[in-house]
């Protein structure tokens, strides 16, 4: 990608905030994932990275992780498949006894401009990967988190703001807006929390493969701030949601927008 993300390889301090933790991130490799890892190992956690099928990328994300002195655990495979869902969780709780943090990320889009151009096939993938699998997840982990444990969901802009020509991801982030809202109430008396943040525009590959030469050359002009986010701007919500200190946030959404109100 021209310029390179920043997913916080050079500027990330840690300060000990999830020390001795296991948080499983899907779609770790790259993007908002990558940079939520690298941020949770420096502050202390021990990862679970969870990948499509860029093994390259997952290596050089491991390879980060591990520098910091934290163990790292890779799972490829693909999440849409309820049996890979309880698959990753079954090697977590095999690798490392518990998940103290499930970090629902990965994310599945395309962009078309009318209703009939979207495929059956490209609808029922992205509910597939986007909504069903924090389902799939959730349900498996939950056996093996305490109380204090915390779940983060990642939703969007979409979620209240939803873009037309992204019909399908935009719906699915409103369903894990309303998921987390919902389970956040469910699991309160468990001790376990549920929050997702809803980034705006953010330079990942989700944007340069999902979205025409124009889109991607204009990405983000349209907010306050005059441009998108680089991933390591997102990772603080996320270490927020998931340190020990946030223990009375649940039910919430952290829009990370550039300015733009989300309400």
């Amino acid at each position: 990608m021209d310029p390179r993300p920043d997913h916080g390889e050079e500027s990330w301090q840690g300060r000990g905030r999830l020390a001795g933790m296991i948080a499983l991130i899907t779609g770790a490799d790259s993007g908002i994932g990558r940079a939520v890892a690298i941020a949770y190992a420096r502050e202390g956690a021990d990862i679970v990275l969870c990948y499509l099928d860029e093994s390259e990328d997952a290596a050089d994300t491991a390879g980060l992780v591990e520098q910091c002195g934290r163990r790292c655990m890779q799972m490829k495979g693909d999440i849409a498949d309820p049996a890979h869902c309880r698959a990753i969780i079954g090697g977590a709780v095999r690798e490392f006894g518990r998940i103290d943090i499930l970090v629902n990320n990965a994310a599945h889009q395309q962009s078309f401009d009318e209703l009939t151009d979207i495929p059956d096939e490209e609808w029922q993938r992205t509910f597939a990967v986007n909504i069903h699998s924090m389902f799939y997840l959730v349900k498996a982990a939950l056996p093996h988190m305490g109380r204090g444990s915390a779940i983060i969901n990642t939703a969007s802009i979409n979620s209240d703001m939803p873009n037309p020509s992204l019909l399908a991801y935009a719906t699915t982030k409103g369903a894990i807006q309303n998921f987390t809202g919902g389970l956040a109430q469910m699991l309160a008396e468990k001790g376990i929390r549920v929050n997702c943040v809803a980034p705006g525009p953010v330079w990942t590959p989700l944007i340069p493969g999902s979205m025409s030469g124009r889109e991607v050359a204009h990405f983000g002009e349209n907010y306050p701030m005059g441009r998108p986010a680089q991933p390591v701007e997102l990772a603080s919500a996320y270490v927020m949601l998931a340190e020990p200190m946030s223990s009375y946030i649940s039910g919430a959404t952290i829009a990370v927008t550039g300015g733009k109100p989300l309400i």
